[in-house]
């Protein structure tokens, strides 16, 4: 498996680790779908989850929007693929592509990088509808890694179930 990933820096300041480690992530989980075919990333796990490739790739658009777009633009806009809050309903790539997810997925994460950079620093401050709280961009950020990296655990095995690819 090619590995295009560039790694986080091994010394530089709180915002450029942040954005590299979250960014390096973001790389994993599209390494992990490099190569396959939409019925490869639909292959689902084992039942009765119906987790995906292609179903992470469209959860984590949802994620990238509830926790950047949602939470520092503007509070009411919609979900990709529900019309409530429901983070399952992504996880459904039965009828889905490659193109569709990814697309999703990749303006979801430029919204994101767009409003990381805009903003002053770290303590830019949003608000989480979902817990009517105040949070920061540097707690958004932290989180964001947390959530990727489960889910690239995930999508090691599933690639791993798939063709037996294993690593990175």
């Amino acid at each position: 498996m090619n590995d295009p990933r560039i790694g986080p820096p091994h010394f530089g300041g709180e915002r450029e680790t942040l954005r590299a480690f979250l960014d390096y992530h973001r790389a994993t989980l599209a390494m992990k779908c490099e190569g396959l075919g939409d019925e490869d990333l639909r292959r689902q796990s084992m039942p009765p989850s119906t987790l995906s490739l292609l179903g992470l790739v469209r959860h984590m658009a949802e994620v990238e929007r509830a926790w950047f777009r949602r939470v520092f633009e503007d509070h009411d806009v919609p979900m990709v693929w529900s019309d409530k809050i429901d983070f399952q309903a992504a996880y459904d790539a039965s009828e889905s592509t490659r193109a569709e997810a990814f697309a999703a997925w990749e303006a979801e994460v430029e919204h994101s990088r767009r409003i990381e950079r805009d903003a002053e620093s770290l303590d830019l401050a949003g608000y989480q509808p979902r817990w009517e709280e105040e949070v920061s961009l540097r707690m958004v950020m932290l989180h964001m890694i947390l959530e990727y990296g489960r889910h690239n655990g995930h999508a090691d095995l599933l690639r791993e179930g798939i063709d037996g690819t294993v690593g990175a």
